[in-house]
């Protein structure tokens, strides 16, 4: 399967692990995000956690474009591990832990998604739960 993301319900295998991309933690991003959003936020600190979730979720949301998921029915279970530095290049994966058909026409799909930083450290980390087409 080239694009597993553009796959539907049946294509998609228990223990597969989707690649989402990559994004940096952009400095002046930072700054403004920091000032509207984390008020108090020292940036020194790294990204606060509302923005790394924001990343995460437009990696995710990029990724699935395609996707034949017709509903996100949860986001949980939401880790956050470290804040990093602006510069940052993060990585994001998905690993689909389990799936179950419901009816003739779609699926659930479980997944665990993690964002990795440049030496492989877990930055943050969250399961869902899709609702996929099936074919």
């Amino acid at each position: 399967m080239s694009d597993p993301l553009s796959a539907h319900f049946e294509d998609i295998e228990v223990g597969q692990v989707i690649p989402l991309g990559a994004c940096a933690v952009d400095g002046e991003a930072l700054e403004v995000f920091a000032e509207r959003f984390a008020p108090g936020w020292d940036v020194a600190y790294g990204a606060p956690d509302a923005l790394v979730y924001a990343l995460w979720s437009r990696l995710a949301a990029e990724k699935a474009a395609g996707w034949a998921q017709t509903k996100m029915l949860a986001i949980d279970g939401l880790r956050f591990m470290r804040n990093p530095p602006p510069g940052e290049l993060l990585r994001g994966r998905m690993t689909v832990m389990g799936k179950d058909p419901v009816g003739d026409d779609k699926g659930i799909v479980i997944a665990q998604h993690d964002l990795l930083d440049e030496a492989g450290r877990l930055v943050f980390s969250c399961l869902t739960r899709a609702v996929l087409k099936r074919r």
